[in-house]
Formats: structure tokens, C-alpha cells, sequence
């Protein structure tokens, strides 16, 4: 490991790093604007000036490697400084050039507070310029919904370009022109087709970039901020929560290596508009088949007039995609008091079961374990839109090392940003890989680490019990079962699906699953039926059932619903969720829930006493006990609990029937998937953008 002297303290660093890298190892702060650690090196804005002993200028140091330096003439280790005269001159002049153009308009920027070049302007700039002329004039760009542009601001930094090349892989941002008239556009004036566009806001140092719904809305000093978890997809991106009041003001991402780097969609960042409508914020009954205000005490006697004396068969349960642990549980043991098997988690009808082991329904190897990974088999699954974050993980591999990932898929063909080979679009095509005959396989021999990412496209369809298994069988034929790596995995959509699944949230003994409720409520055979937020149901399939909805919007369950118990959404409890991965997160309540609405585990509490079957718990903390009593696992927050992967061996020894229909992916529109994402005007505008990209405009047509 080479050695270096910073600021006269000898340091030993890893070897291929950057001098800006070495620095900050060594604690010291080093200033830019171009340089980000999750991007290419562009050396363009030179902030990052430090003397080299023994070098005549300054050197940038995020594009000089430590290996390139050579040691002094009489041995010692290679000298850097980064304080003295020398490089508080050269950073000074820097940051007089990149203010020679740059407007003044702080007061009014929305980018104040949050300002790296305002920051760094401060700490590392002088009071004064020898420079009069003319600043110059840049017409903002049109980026899309999402991004409002103050190009007059920008300083060239490309931040925004190699994001959306690098890891977006929408090669739709770019430079025109040089020197003074360089301009970044996206040369058609056409909003971005990306689902991770949002996250150059983040990335741009000045105020060039800005986002568009937030613009003027609120400064960082009045903000307070919470820690918490994305709901979205299943992925469990690290967010922070940002409100003011009563209400979300922003979502951004916080820093999750293990999960999703620094990126977060566009959809999790965007989606808090719909926070604040179509809301729930009373109990509803309906009467004379119109819904109306009513009392909680009217609500629950409404429901305790149904239940009482009710035989158990003839209740069931669902739990829908944004429900947390504290709630699912609680209607588990509720269910359970009322002598009710039909109990389900799994509202499109995936084909999985705890009994089958855990592993037989985790990501196994972790989001983190795609980087190791030399081999990829995407089955029934279109990651882009189902896990975007992912998505990106997937391609970062294979920018990192091309010519060493294969990437295989079966199901639909669709531009996912990196290449693979597009094997066939059902089952047929995943048994000759199960039984080793198709020539996928000897395309990646001598993988060390492949991979099987299996999609909710794949197992959510009658024959998805047999497909689950046939994918077992082909990781163990492409060697993905090993001692020290375990490749299944199962990509889920919903946040809310690992952790009921955790819990068992099943049907129990001569249980009905959702299919079998739906069907049971159409011939009269279940009287009542609670959805737990469950919207995504073909809720004319309910029959004349008496329905009880518990949720924060009024979405499809609402509209059908009996009775509505206004819930908390997820910014607005303390609740705990498990990713894909198997990963327990915490979600911190922001803000509290509007009008009479409640926390959705305290509604299920307050219910079960009235039903004169009380549980357990009267606090979180106690409910949270019982639960981490019976699953330990659920108490080790942010660690992911191994799962056993010999049961992944025993699936696939098991034979089950399938069809021959081709895979399709679950999710048609990326931004519509749940209620808070229908409610929201922001995502409606993006569909809507979409689906007009899709049709053949090109954003010019006027």
C-alpha cells in the first residue's frame, strides 16, 4: 500500500485511489464540483487544487492517481499540501473564474441554503473580483415536469450528463458548443425518459438545476427532517422526509450502500403531492348504498353488528402493498381470535409460501451481491420498472466489468440500459435451463457467482407455484447454489409482501387465499371481508360481502367499502417494513395524520377490544415485543438474516405443471401502482408524458 505525506502526517493508503480519495482517508477536506465518488472523473472545474512537492503547479487532485506519484529524491514518501499559500491562491482564482459569469441572484435562488457553490464561495473564495464584464446569458431548458433549468447559473461541472449516461443509461443530456457558449441541453428540448432523473437536482452544485414542484415552496431552515424508508417498490431505498406543519414537503434520498447507493426514483422523490389528497380523514358507513361521515364509536359498532356471532370461515382478510409489520400483525392475531384461516398477503396472486422456506421468497444474495455477480438470468421480470434502483445496480455491474456479465432474460423484451441476451418468453425456455439443455449456459460456464432474478411477472399466475420451482432447479443448474453464494432470488414489487410473508400472513388450515375470498364473496360463501390498504383487487369480484377498508386513501378498496377506517400513510407512523432482501427497516413518522385518521395498528387494537377479543398491546413498544417474541429475525433492524438456502435444494426437487403462456411484467404504468401514487398530480403528469413518448411524440410537436 503506497505511503503518502498530507500535510506533513504520513498516511498509508490502498493502492488505484485518487489524491482526493487519500485526503479524505486522511480526514482532510478537499473542495469541488465536478468530482462526485459514484461518477466518472471529468477534472473540469479544478476546485480540487493541492501542491505535489516536487510538481511546478497545482494538480487536480480527483484525476491524479496516489500510484502516479513518485517519491522524493531522498525517499521519503511523495508530499502533499493542502492549506498552504499555494493552493489557498490557486482555489481562490478558481473560484474568481467560476464567478465571472455566474449571477449573483442568491436571495432569490432556490437552490439558497443548500448551495455547494454558495458553501464553497465562502469558505474558499475571497471578497472581491478583479473582473467587470459582462456576465453572461443562457436560456433555461426544458427537462421535463420534474426539473426546472437556470442555465445562466450552470459552471460546467457535468454532474447531470454522466448521471444520466453512467448510471441512469439515458444518454439524453449532453453539451453543445465550447468554452463561454458551452451549453448543457438535452438538444430537442424534450423532458427526460428516465425514472431516476429527479436525482441531478441532488447532484447539481449551483442553482442550475432545481426541482420543478418544490420551486419556491419552502427553504431548508424551515424544514424538519426524519429519517425513514421508502415504500414505492420493495427495493427499501434509505429516504429523509422533509415537512413543514402538517404537511411533506419533499422526499430525498440518504446515503444506503448496502441498498440503493445515493439514488432514489422519481416516483419515491415526487410522489408527496399525493400525500395530501384524495385522504381518508374520517370513518365512513355506507346507508342506502351511499357512504357517509360517521364516528369511530358508529364504525366500529357497525362492524361488531356483522361479526357478532359470525362463524370465523366466513371472515377473511387481505393486506395490501404499503402495509407495515406493526398493522399486519395485529390483523393476523385479530383474524386469528376471530377463529378466521382466510388470511392473505399476496394480492396478485403470487405463488409463494412461507412453508416453502424463507429463502424460497427473499433476494438472497442482497441488492449489494449484484456486484459480484457474473452472471444474470432475469425471469419474468422487467427491473426497470419494478425496482429502477436495482435496475441501475445491474448496469453500474456491467459498466464496471462489460465483457465479464452476462445478462439473460425471459419474459418480455424491453430496453432495460445495458445488453443481454433474450433467451425465449415462458416456461419452455426456463426448463431447457433447468434441465440443462439450453445453450444460456454454456454461455456463462465458469461463472463463479450467477445469479436468478425471479419477478412477481413469473409466479404471480396459476401455474406460478411450478414456474417458482423450475427456477430453483435452473439456479441450481447455472451453479447459483453454492456454500458461499446463494443466487435465488425473488424480486418482489410491494413493500409490504416480504415482511406479511415473515409473518405468515397466509391462508392457515383450510384457508381461503385471495382468489378463493374473491370467489367465496361472489357466491355468498364469506359475509365479511377487511382489506388492510388492499386497492390493487378486482374489487367487483366481492360480491354482496360486507367490506370493511382500512387504508389512507380512497382508492378502489374505498370505493367498494361498507365501512372505512381512516389509517395513517407511511410518512405519518413509526412503522417497520422488510425490503426484498429480507432487510427489517424503520420508517419515522413525519408528520401525523390528518383529521380523525389514526395509526393503523392502534385501529385494529381499538377494534379488537370492541369485539370484545383484545389483544395484547396497548403501546408500540409492547406490540413490537410480542411480535420480535415471535420472529426474531424482524428485530434486527437493517441486518439481513440469512435465510436457509437447503430448502431452496428441496424446491427444486419438486415437480409442478406449467402453461405455456410467455411471462409479463406486473406493473403497465411505472408511476400509477399504488393510491398515494394515483392521488398524486405530479405522477399523473408523468404517466401522462409517458405514455405520449410511447405513442411516437417526440416533445417538439406543437
Amino acid at each position: 500500500m503506497p505511503k503518502l505525506i498530507i500535510n506533513d502526517a504520513e498516511v498509508e493508503v490502498p493502492d488505484g485511489i485518487t489524491l482526493i480519495q487519500a485526503c479524505e482517508l486522511a480526514g482532510v477536506e478537499i473542495p469541488r464540483f465536478c468530482y462526485h465518488e459514484r461518477l466518472s472523473i471529468a477534472g473540469n472545474c479544478r476546485m480540487c487544487l493541492v501542491q505535489v512537492e516536487g510538481m511546478p503547479k497545482p494538480v487536480a487532485s480527483c484525476a491524479m492517481g496516489v500510484n502516479d506519484l513518485r517519491p522524493g529524491r531522498d525517499g521519503t514518501p511523495p508530499t502533499i499540501y493542502t492549506d498552504n499559500e499555494m493552493v489557498k491562491h490557486a482555489r481562490e482564482g478558481v473560484m474568481e473564474f467560476l464567478l465571472v459569469n455566474h449571477p449573483l441572484d442568491c436571495p432569490i435562488c432556490d437552490q439558497g441554503g443548500e448551495c455547494d457553490l454558495q458553501d464553497q464561495a465562502m469558505a474558499y473564495g475571497f471578497d472581491g473580483s478583479r473582473f467587470a464584464d459582462n456576465k453572461r446569458a443562457v436560456e433555461g431548458k426544458y427537462l421535463g415536469p420534474l426539473i426546472g433549468t437556470h442555465m445562466t447559473r450552470c459552471i460546467h461541472c457535468t454532474r447531470c450528463v454522466r448521471f444520466m449516461t453512467e448510471v441512469a443509461g439515458v444518454e439524453e443530456l449532453g453539451a453543445i458548443g465550447r468554452g463561454e457558449d458551452m451549453e448543457i441541453t438535452t438538444y430537442l428540448e424534450h423532458g427526460m425518459m428516465s425514472e431516476l432523473s429527479g436525482n441531478v437536482v441532488d447532484l447539481c452544485p449551483v442553482g442550475a438545476l432545481t426541482s420543478k414542484p418544490y420551486a419556491f415552496v419552502s427553504r431548508p431552515w424551515e424544514l424538519s427532517k426524519v429519517d425513514s424508508v421508502d415504500v414505492m417498490d420493495a427495493v427499501g431505498s434509505a429516504i429523509r422526509v422533509d415537512s413543514r406543519d402538517r404537511e411533506v414537503l419533499r422526499i430525498l434520498p440518504c446515503v444506503f450502500d448496502a441498498v440503493n447507493e445515493e439514488w432514489i426514483t422519481d416516483k419515491t422523490r415526487h410522489v408527496w403531492d399525493g400525500l395530501r389528497t384524495q385522504r381518508l380523514d374520517r370513518p365512513y358507513i355506507r346507508e342506502n348504498g351511499k357512504l357517509r361521515p360517521a364516528t369511530w364509536d358508529e364504525a366500529f359498532k357497525a362492524i361488531a353488528d356483522k361479526l357478532d356471532g359470525l362463524d370465523g370461515k366466513r371472515f377473511g382478510a387481505i393486506v395490501g402493498d404499503l402495509a407495515a409489520l406493526e398493522e399486519t400483525y395485529a390483523l393476523k392475531e385479530l383474524a386469528e381470535a376471530l377463529g378466521s384461516p382466510n388470511t392473505d398477503c399476496r394480492q396478485d396472486g403470487a405463488k409463494l409460501d412461507p412453508a416453502l422456506g424463507r429463502s424460497s421468497y427473499l433476494f438472497n444474495s442482497g441488492i449489494a451481491g449484484i456486484d459480484e455477480a457474473d452472471a444474470i438470468l432475469l425471469v419474468g421480470t422487467n427491473p426497470r420498472l419494478e425496482a429502477a434502483i436495482l435496475n441501475a445496480r445491474i448496469r453500474k455491474r456491467y459498466r464496471a466489468d462489460p465483457h465479464s456479465l452476462k445478462v439473460g432474460v425471459i419474459g418480455e423484451e424491453a430496453d432495460l440500459h445495458y445488453p443481454y441476451e433474450y433467451l425465449g418468453a415462458g416456461p419452455d425456455t426456463l426448463s431447457q435451463i433447468a434441465d440443462g439443455s439450453h445453450e444460456f449456459l454454456k454461455t456463462i460456464e465458469g461463472a463463479e457467482r450467477p445469479m436468478v432474478i425471479v419477478g412477481q411477472g413469473a409466479l404471480a399466475r396459476n401455474d406460478g407455484a411450478g414456474v417458482l420451482a423450475m427456477a430453483a432447479k435452473a439456479a441450481k443448474a447455472m451453479g447459483a447454489l453454492g456454500k458461499d453464494w446463494n443466487g435465488f432470488n425473488v424480486l418482489h414489487t410491494a413493500a409490504a409482501r416480504t415482511g406479511a410473508l415473515d409473518l405468515n400472513f397466509v391462508p392457515g388450515k383450510g384457508g381461503k387465499d385471495v382468489d378463493g375470498i374473491l370467489n367465496a364473496a361472489e357466491k355468498g360463501d364469506m359475509d365479511v371481508v377487511y382489506l388492510l390498504g388492499a386497492d390493487e383487487l378486482e374489487v367487483d369480484r366481492l360480491g354482496d360481502a360486507f367490506v370493511i377498508y382500512q387504508g389512507s386513501h380512497g382508492d378502489r378498496g374505498a370505493h367498494r367499502a361498507d365501512v372505512i377506517l381512516p389509517g395513517a400513510a407511511y410518512t405519518e407512523k413509526d412503522a417497520l417494513y422488510v425490503n426484498t432482501e429480507g432487510r427489517p427497516q424503520s420508517a419515522a413518522r413525519a408528520i401525523f395524520p390528518p383529521g380523525e385518521a389514526r395509526e393503523d395498528w392502534k385501529i385494529v387494537r381499538a377494534l379488537s377490544a370492541r369485539l370484545g377479543k383484545t389483544l395484547p398491546y396497548d403501546s408500540l413498544s409492547q406490540l413490537r415485543s410480542k411480535m420480535f417474541a415471535d420472529h426474531p429475525h424482524l428485530a434486527l433492524l437493517g441486518t439481513i438474516s440469512p435465510a436457509e438456502p437447503a430448502a431452496l435444494a428441496n424446491l427444486a426437487k419438486t415437480d409442478g405443471k406449467v402453461s405455456k403462456g410467455g411471462f409479463k411484467s406486473p406493473i403497465a404504468d411505472f408511476y400509477l401502482t399504488n393510491p398515494i401514487a394515483r392521488a398524486s398530480a405530479i405522477m399523473a403528469q408523468l404517466s401522462a408524458l409517458h405514455a405520449e413518448a410511447e405513442e411516437g411524440a417526440t416533445g417538439t410537436d406543437g
